[in-house]
């Protein structure tokens, strides 16, 4: 008889509940949690498709060993006792800084991801870490560490109780949210607007975001921060600023305006390709609002500003009063982030603390860009990277230019691939060690609850056993951790997680602002529940978070306290904390304890964008779009989530096909600095002229890959028109919006 068992979706940032139907072993459909005190039921065609991703048939099962250059199958010791000849010998002879780490944007999908990777680097010893966020989100980090001392520190809208939304470079309808946790986005936003707000979206592309809108702005790509940059100028010089409570906690506002005096609408205008009247408009509009929240995300990130992009968002939302307030944007507060600490000054957040070798990149967050991954390989010399362990990273197509990567990636002395495929990347690798299905695996999003629009928490444990011959990813990366450091066959793999729990304590109970201080750190342990390590470590973050019972010391349960692991497997379908609440000034940990509005690097960033006032624009720029049906690289071998609007297409504006004489249906040469691509043409007006959109992730069409459905459509890397040049320097992201292209018509 079938059966069904909660799960909590792992396929996007919205990390909705699902009801899984479990024939034997087999999931045979999926349906939204109505029950979910998050989600309540809603699921999106990702979600619908989880039974298909979890008996993909080109899913890997066993470990992969490269034996006389071909990769075969092995057992888990082989693969293990291969890693433990080659890393610590390499290091040895080498260096820490000969390996190399990457990290893909599913690592925050799954608890191994989050709970491992620390560990991992800190067995190794290395720098040379890279990861999906300096193709993604890096900058918003940066802002938020400058602006308020903690890079994890990222204000997220009010979505249920803001009066007026603005969101730039952001396509919630189809991405269903980004740095920003909110299952049904699209219910939401129809929400705002049946309520009497406002939503006004800045978007070069009419998405269906856009659609939605109460006022569409689709300014030329990459203008952002000089649109916001007017934005901020107009409230300063109308005298339309009211802090409000957020006044005693902030610094640098005459500063500020200083910096911004030569951003007028006027000046702006011509860059944005907008008018400097609708500008001016919206600036009074977000003043006059009851409450208001500005949110950027990809669109905004990913260009040559971003992080004065995301930098501004902030400086609006605390310009307008609507900073940490109920209806505009607020500080989550999950329930296995750390407790508030007295208010005060803090480290405050620094970057460049070490660089690149090859091309001197400063670090942001203790990452380097991955755009120059290839280089470090490549270049002779001391610290070369010689390895690479690359866990849930698919950086051949989600890099700029590939094919340097690629050739790069074959010339290591030795590669690891935590990897359920065999794609275009872990096709290097001399072994690969695939997790299990996601319905095997237990779930808690470590990661999202820290972006989400209200507080809440969920765990739900494997909703089908692993098989016998099978490890389940926390091990994985525990035994992983084990091999790197010298230590296989002497020590199990709870052995990892008994080390982290240890340390946690340690430090804890030596804290004298813990309530914990002086407590018996061993006494403590004994208390963890848990069947594995990652639960007690699940328990341990449970207890010492906000929300945590305090191993008993916390006083009388009520709703949104005394947590622990075992009150939260009581709640299969969570357990609702309320509504986010204002938390400023307790975690801000800048150095002078405040909001510094003009952080020195920031404001060493503005004449670089006041000279791009005077710059002549490109003719022609390409953007990318995202699809509902699809994420980044690795949905795309799910039949259910290819063809229909899920393809790759480069869309072109009908003035702008008529100009360069292509026909919809027909095909064009798509020409940048990383060199040409061949793609079909699309001709839509939901792009604005001079303007062209090509979708991110695809590009399926090398040999060695197990990729079938993938590789039948496989379309074309656009990251490979990029040669990896173009970043933003404060935070190393790689410029993968608003480039110039030229086209060409081909026959």
């Amino acid at each position: 008889m079938p059966r069904t068992a909660p799960r909590i979706c792992p396929l996007c940032e919205a990390t909705c509940g699902l009801t899984l139907t479990i024939e034997g072993t087999t999931v045979t459909g999926a349906r939204g949690d109505r029950d979910d005190v998050f989600s309540r039921g809603f699921i999106c065609p990702k979600g619908a498709a989880f039974g298909a991703l979890d008996s993909d048939p080109d899913r890997l099962r066993t470990p992969l060993v490269r034996r006389d250059g071909q990769l075969r199958e092995a057992t888990w010791e082989e693969a293990y006792e291969a890693i433990a000849a080659a890393v610590p010998a390499l290091v040895g002879e080498h260096g820490a800084q000969s390996v190399g780490v990457v990290l893909g944007n599913p690592n925050t999908h799954t608890m191994a991801g989050a709970l491992y990777p620390p560990l991992l680097l800190k067995a190794l010893g290395t720098r040379n870490l890279f990861t999906a966020s300096t193709l993604d989100q890096m900058p918003k980090h940066v802002s938020s560490g400058l602006l308020f001392g903690d890079p994890f520190a990222i204000a997220v809208p009010d979505l249920d109780r803001t009066d007026f939304l603005l969101l730039i470079g952001a396509n919630p309808v189809e991405s269903n949210g980004s740095l920003c946790t909110a299952p049904d986005f699209p219910g939401r936003l129809k929400a705002l607007r049946a309520r009497g707000g406002t939503l006004v979206v800045v978007d070069p592309r009419r998405t269906r975001t856009a659609r939605l809108a109460d006022r569409h702005l689709a300014p030329r790509p990459g203008s952002d921060a000089l649109l916001l940059a007017a934005l901020a100028h107009t409230l300063l010089d109308e005298k339309l600023t009211a802090p409000g409570a957020l006044a005693n906690h902030i610094e640098g506002l005459g500063e500020l305006a200083d910096a911004l005096a030569s951003f007028t609408p006027e000046a702006v205008a011509p860059a944005c390709d907008l008018p400097a009247e609708e500008i001016r408009t919206l600036a009074r509009e977000l003043a006059a609002s009851p409450t208001a929240a500005v949110y950027g995300r990809i669109g905004s990130c990913t260009v040559e500003y971003g992080t004065l992009a995301s930098w501004l968002v902030d400086v609006l939302n605390v310009l307008t009063g609507n900073l940490d307030r109920p209806g505009g944007a607020l500080f989550p507060l999950p329930a296995t982030g750390p407790r508030p600490r007295p208010a005060g000054p803090g480290r405050g957040f620094a970057l460049g603390r070490w660089h690149s070798r090859v091309s001197g990149h400063p670090e942001a967050k203790s990452e380097l860009p991955t755009a120059a991954l290839a280089e470090e390989i490549e270049t002779p010399g001391e610290g070369r990277i010689r390895a690479v362990i690359s866990v849930a990273a698919n950086p051949v197509l989600s890099a700029p230019d590939g094919r340097r990567l690629d050739a790069a990636l074959a010339g290591l002395d030795f590669m690891i691939s935590v990897d359920p495929y065999l794609n275009e990347t872990s096709r290097h690798a001399h072994v690969v060690l695939p997790p299990p299905p996601p319905s095997r695996t237990a779930h808690h999003d470590f990661s999202f609850n820290g972006f989400a629009i209200r507080n809440q928490v969920r765990y739900t444990r494997p909703a089908v056993p692993l098989e016998a011959d099978r490890l389940d990813e926390c091990e994985i990366l525990a035994r992983l951790v084990l091999a790197v450091s010298g230590m296989h066959g002497s020590a199990e793999p709870s052995a990892v997680d008994d080390m982290a729990v240890r340390a946690a304590l340690a430090k804890e109970t030596a804290d004298r602002d813990s309530p914990l201080h002086g407590a018996d750190p061993a006494r403590l342990e004994a208390m963890l529940t848990g069947e594995n390590g990652p639960e007690r470590r699940l328990d341990l973050m449970l207890r010492l978070g906000p929300y945590g019972d305090l191993f008993g010391t916390a006083g009388p349960e009520t709703a949104d306290r005394g947590l622990s692991l075992e009150r939260l497997l009581a709640h299969p379908h969570g357990i609702d904390l309320g509504p986010l609440g204002p938390r400023l000034p307790g975690l801000l940990r800048t150095r002078s304890g405040r909001i510094e509005l003009l952080p020195d690097p920031i404001a060493a960033e503005l004449p670089r964008l006041r000279a791009a006032l005077t710059e002549r624009p490109a003719a022609l720029v390409l953007v990318g779009r995202r699809h509902l049906r699809s994420n980044n690289s690795w949905l795309h071998n799910v039949p259910a989530l290819v063809g229909g609007s899920n393809r790759c297409t480069l869309q072109v504006h009908p003035r702008d096909a008529d100009r360069l004489g292509l026909a919809d249906g027909g095909r064009a040469r798509v020409t940048a600095d990383g060199g040409s691509l061949d793609v079909p043409v699309e001709v839509t007006d939901t792009v604005r002229t001079g303007v062209v959109s090509l979708p991110h992730g695809w590009g399926h069409d090398r040999d060695g890959t197990r990729l079938t459905v993938a590789g039948a459509a496989p379309g074309v890397n656009v990251n490979q028109l990029l040669d990896g040049s173009r970043l933003d320097p404060l935070s190393g992201t790689a410029v993968l919006n608003g480039f110039p292209v030229t086209l060409t018509p081909l026959p």
